[in-house]
This record gives C-alpha cells, sequence and structure tokens, in this order.
C-alpha cells in the first residue's frame, strides 16, 4: 500500500513537472507580459493555471482553483482565471461576480472559442495570451484603471499543478 502512495505522489508531481515544462521559459515570459499588458489597463485580475490533467469536471476543478488562489478576495470581484488542463484538451474560464455580472451572455463562451481555435492547432501560448487579451478588454471597458487606488492585487505569474 505505501508503495503505491508513493508512486501515486511522483506521478502526480512528474505530471505537474510535465505541464510547466510545456512550456519554455520565453513562453512563460510572455504569458506573464500578457497579463500585466491587460491589467495596467483596469482594477481587474487575470491568472492563469496550468495544470496536465483534470479528473473529472473541468468547471468544477476551476472554481477549486479559483478559491484555492483566493480571487475571490479581489476588491471589485473583477477576477478572471484561465484554467487549462493540456493533456486532457480540457480548459475553463471563471469570472468573479463582478465581472461576470458585466459582460455579454456569450462572452465567456465567445473567449473559449478563440482559445480553442489556437489550441487545436498546438499553440497554447497564442490561445492563452488571445484569452488573456479578450478578457483585458472586457475588464478594461468596465473596470478602468485607476490611477490613485489600484493595485496589483493577485501574482501575475502563471501557476501550475497544484
Amino acid at each position: 500500500m505505501r508503495q503505491l502512495q508513493v508512486r501515486t505522489k511522483l506521478q502526480q508531481f512528474n505530471s505537474n513537472r510535465m505541464a510547466s515544462k510545456l512550456f519554455s521559459p520565453g513562453q512563460k515570459a510572455e504569458l506573464i507580459a500578457a497579463i500585466k499588458a491587460a491589467e495596467i489597463q483596469t482594477s481587474g485580475e487575470i491568472q492563469v493555471h496550468i495544470e496536465s490533467r483534470c479528473k473529472g469536471s473541468v468547471l468544477d476543478r476551476a472554481a477549486k482553483v479559483f478559491e484555492t488562489l483566493k480571487m475571490y478576495q479581489t476588491k471589485d470581484r473583477n477576477g478572471v482565471l484561465i484554467y487549462l488542463a493540456v493533456e486532457d484538451h480540457k480548459f475553463a474560464i471563471l469570472g468573479d461576480a463582478g465581472i461576470n455580472s458585466v459582460v455579454p451572455a456569450d462572452f465567456w463562451e465567445s473567449t473559449k472559442d478563440l482559445m480553442a481555435s489556437h489550441f487545436r492547432q498546438g499553440r497554447f501560448t497564442e490561445g492563452l495570451i488571445e484569452g488573456i487579451h479578450h478578457a483585458g478588454d472586457q475588464l478594461k471597458t468596465h473596470f478602468p484603471y485607476d490611477h490613485q487606488d489600484d493595485q496589483n492585487e493577485l501574482s501575475n505569474e502563471v501557476s501550475f499543478g497544484k
């Protein structure tokens, strides 16, 4: 039993390491730059979380990651999470209550469609950047940057694994 637990933990560790290795340092820097560029125009926050695998519902897993990253703690409830499980070909975009209440009804689905067109061609970095820009445009429209009061409430780093 102990050997099985160790093997399972090792597989989880390797799976999470593999997700981070799918992106070169340059690609990770591009993602961070896209997040920073989007956020400089808004009080909103965008985070990207990447895993190799997602067991079960992608929306449930994304909601759990949203909670773990404490994205609900933004002042205006305007956090956006882009969650990607690369090996399982699953992804989700979640917006907190503030942004969710002001975007068009089809916004999240249309953003997913834009990203999926890149993902189908194996262009994960480009798809994520497209999603970041698309979310950033809506955040800028509904939550413009406040020069006097705005602060970066969440990390701009891409997170990997659990």
